[in-house]
């Protein structure tokens, strides 16, 4: 036996009855145009996110991924020679005019250690040149 055509088979069966009115059939357009509620706005700017919202994200999530890492200048208090360190530095940094420790690693940021001045260093654009803000 034939399985019976979509425009014969009984409503209910494969589709929902469409409402009727009097002389006119409502198109199944104008059923879901109506259906549909009004254009809300958004609690939060999705393009235009507020710095402190961005910061507190994870950095994969952030509308522009970022990294929470940078490179700073520790400066030693013994022999005011600057080193650059990693912030998320995995070993002990020591100063290599006089082996002070500068910092020690922890399970996330590194801890700076003494009397050390730093100075954070801005991050390199992607195309190295120094000079776009990219």
């Amino acid at each position: 036996m034939w399985p019976m055509p979509y425009a014969l088979s009984p409503p209910g069966l494969h589709q929902r009855t469409l409402p009727m009115t009097r002389s006119t059939h409502v198109s199944r357009a104008a059923v879901l145009t109506e259906a549909m509620p009004c254009q809300q706005q958004l609690a939060v700017d999705l393009l235009n996110p507020l710095e402190s919202s961005e910061r507190g994200s994870h950095k994969l999530k952030r509308l522009v991924q970022s990294p929470n890492s940078y490179f700073m200048d520790v400066k030693c208090s013994g022999c005011f020679q600057i080193t650059t360190v990693f912030s998320h530095a995995q070993t002990v940094v020591l100063c290599s005019g006089c082996a002070n420790v500068l910092c020690q690693p922890t399970g996330g940021k590194a801890r700076l250690t003494g009397k050390c001045s730093l100075l954070i260093l801005a991050p390199i654009c992607a195309c190295a040149c120094r000079c776009c803000p990219c």
